[in-house]
């Protein structure tokens, strides 16, 4: 177990030591690192998604201290069920390792871990491979098997090994932006000793910071009478949120014109998050003791991954901010509750809203206000809730919605009617002024997934291509359909997750079978029900309905142009299409 004692000094005098005591440090040494780099030439190789690619790399630096690997069989388990590692150690979150073809891997050997650009990042001998349940983790660790929450869509799609076993790792992942931001915890413990705070306030960033996370972040660093570390998340983060390079840059603004750089430290920690709430929460806290600070600030629905598939938040606004004042002590790190800061117009001051006195006017802004009424409309942001500068930086990266690009995604059986409102969409969409790309579930089969079966991994594996696809056509301004029977739930959800949920809209066209099957032109059905096609949908294998999709239609008492006018008024009130003159 680890005893949290506020004077032990073991890095730096002053700050509080690394949880564990020291920080773990896998990088190998110049020398041994030239002879590893011939020797992984010859191992079979293992590549990296970018979620592990971001853990090996803090598993490396000792972010993830006392981790030492990705996790075996022992902490893994009672990781999931008891937040703690196998000698006891407090740990929430699992930090694994999944493979999905180990048919070159065996225990005992080793084998070269690589990115997924197939750059050397590690070997590792592989000591244990075992398998792992979905419901089981998904449930214990998020608290639901709800594939809305991205983190369980992901894992739907993982291989179902997770590998094991001590690491050597060649060199860290290569990043060429912000390069003299991105310090290892040695560096920013090196960077907070210098500032010369005993005390270091933490704060977690997913967000540019406007006036009151500013006034915030001030007031809880005066309060501890300490340092603050402004924290920001560049690996993967929740989908939809401002890009990091954006961030970054208000960040660092900010930073030069408006804090005490005398107390203040910007630093960036390439950790993909999982949206995991209080357990996540919890982690973060441990991360930043890693890095030196003893304080963290942890505000309304930490790592909050959004709605279920029935509208209803994942997690409580204040379930975080409970298991951490719970936990905090034994981690070793305080929590100052993020408190909702408020501008008093009159006044002209930001004032937390339990000490606003009786009467006073108050203005406040939602992050929901902020995209759609603000920035979706080219609309200037008040000066009183962010920094000019920061929101030139903001009004640069963030055009109006009516021309950010989206993704209507039509799902349904066979023969719904999916193509044929697509097209007819396409078409009222050139005559509104944007033009669409229509990717076809049957002619990306013909092209970018030749050579594809129809098991439900090859199935997945073409919505993904053209998840994938779209999400790159989404991020350059572009407008999507994309039209393919994408029977399985979870790779649809991984497809609203690449191309961020606020610019995915699912369409289920819900058609009966039996309509479907009167409509079959190319007697697919009827080769299915004698048996001369197998794992056909809607015959022989499920087809997973969406559980709340942005609009149903039903086509047997509607015309496809109908379907798709209807479809054109609902992008009209998103903000996706200007309103009709």
């Amino acid at each position: 177990m680890i005893e949290v004692t506020e004077t032990d000094q073991t890095i730096a005098p002053g700050l509080i030591s690394p949880y564990g005591g020291k920080l773990v440090n896998l990088v190998v040494d110049d020398e041994e690192r030239v002879g590893l780099i011939g020797y992984a030439s010859e191992l079979p190789s293992l590549q990296l998604s970018p979620r592990s690619l971001c853990d090996i790399e803090l598993l490396a630096v000792g972010a993830f201290s006392p981790l030492d690997r990705f996790m075996g069989k022992a902490d893994y388990t009672r990781v999931v069920e008891e937040m703690r590692l196998a000698d006891g150690t407090l740990f929430p979150i699992p930090v694994t390792l999944p493979a999905a073809d180990t048919r070159s891997i065996q225990v005992g050997r080793d084998i070269a871990l690589r990115s997924p650009k197939n750059d050397l990042i590690a070997v590792m001998t592989v000591e244990e491979a075992f398998s792992w349940s979905l419901s089981e983790e998904s449930q214990l660790v998020f608290g639901t098997k709800d594939v809305r929450h991205p983190l369980v869509a992901e894992m739907a799609l993982w291989g179902r090994t997770y590998l094991s076993g001590s690491l050597k790792v060649i060199d860290l992942p290569k990043h060429y932006d912000f390069a003299e931001l991105r310090k290892t915890p040695a560096e920013v413990r090196s960077a907070l000793e210098k500032l010369g705070y005993r005390n270091v306030v933490a704060f977690q960033t997913r967000n540019p910071i406007h006036r009151a996370h500013e006034e915030l972040t001030k007031r809880a660093a005066a309060q501890v009478g300490g340092a603050l570390l402004l924290h920001p998340v560049v690996g993967l983060t929740k989908p939809g949120d401002v890009d990091h390079y954006t961030r970054v840059r208000s960040y660092k603004v900010l930073v030069e014109r408006h804090y005490d750089r005398a107390r203040t430290l910007l630093s960036l920690l390439p950790l993909a998050m999982r949206m995991a709430g209080p357990r996540e929460a919890v982690w973060h806290a441990m991360i930043r003791r890693n890095y030196g600070a003893n304080h963290f600030i942890v505000g309304r629905d930490h790592a909050g991954p959004g709605k279920d598939s029935e509208g209803r938040p994942f997690y409580g606004p204040y379930d975080a901010q409970m298991l951490l004042q719970r936990l905090g002590p034994e981690i070793g790190v305080k929590m100052i509750p993020f408190k909702e800061i408020v501008y008093l117009p009159d006044e002209d001051r930001f004032e937390e809203s339990d000490r606003v006195p009786a009467g006073a006017q108050i203005a406040t802004l939602s992050g929901t206000q902020v995209r759609a009424e603000y920035l979706g409309n080219g609309t200037e942001l008040p000066e009183w809730f962010t920094r000019p500068e920061t929101a030139a930086i903001l009004s640069k990266a963030h055009l109006p919605t009516h021309q950010q690009g989206f993704c209507v995604w039509f799902t349904g059986l066979s023969g719904a009617g999916k193509s044929t409102i697509a097209e007819i969409l396409a078409i009222l969409l050139m005559e509104r002024g944007r033009a669409a790309t229509l990717l076809d579930g049957d002619v990306v089969r013909t092209h970018l997934s030749k050579g594809l079966g129809f098991s439900k991994e090859d199935r997945d594996t073409n919505i993904l291509r053209i998840g994938f696809v779209a999400s790159e056509i989404v991020r350059h301004h572009g407008v999507v359909l994309g039209a393919a029977v994408s029977p399985y739930r979870a790779a649809r959800n991984e497809c609203r997750r690449m191309v961020g949920a606020d610019h995915f809209i699912e369409i289920f066209v819900d058609t009966p079978l039996e309509v479907c099957e009167q409509r079959d032109t190319k007697g697919m059905y009827a080769k299915a029900r004698r048996g001369e096609i197998r794992g056909f949908t809607g015959v022989d294998d499920p087809y997973e309905e969406p559980l709340n999709p942005e609009i149903r239609l039903t086509t047997t008492d509607r015309s496809p142009a109908e379907d798709a006018r209807q479809i054109i008024s609902y992008l009209m009130d998103r903000g996706f299409l200007l309103q009709d003159d």
